[in-house]
């Protein structure tokens, strides 16, 4: 995970070299967003950092699944029929799946 110990006040300078191509686009929707080319290049680099980190948790987590538990649980017989708008396509074809 990230480590986010820096407080907006704790700046640090970084000189990044930006193909010119990219520049541009980064002045342009910096310039709609109404922000400086600094402050959006640091929100993608936080929403980069933040993906990243839901990537992990999700892969960890799903490394914790028990499928055998899953699927017992998702093929109950004792489950309640799904509610008004829930329901499945009439047309809808189960893919088999491993159990």
């Amino acid at each position: 995970m990230t480590n986010q110990q820096d407080t907006p006040k704790q700046n640090t300078t970084y000189p990044l070299r930006l193909p010119q191509g990219l520049r541009r686009a980064v002045a342009e929707y910096a310039k709609r967003e109404g922000s400086s080319m600094n402050q959006f290049i640091a929100m993608a680099v936080a929403e980069k950092l933040s993906a990243l980190d839901t990537a992990e948790y999700f892969k960890a987590r799903a490394a914790r699944a028990d499928m055998d538990e899953f699927w017992a649980l998702l093929n109950r017989s004792d489950g309640l029929p799904p509610k008004e708008g829930d329901e499945l396509p009439v047309d809808y074809t189960p893919v088999k799946r491993d159990t």
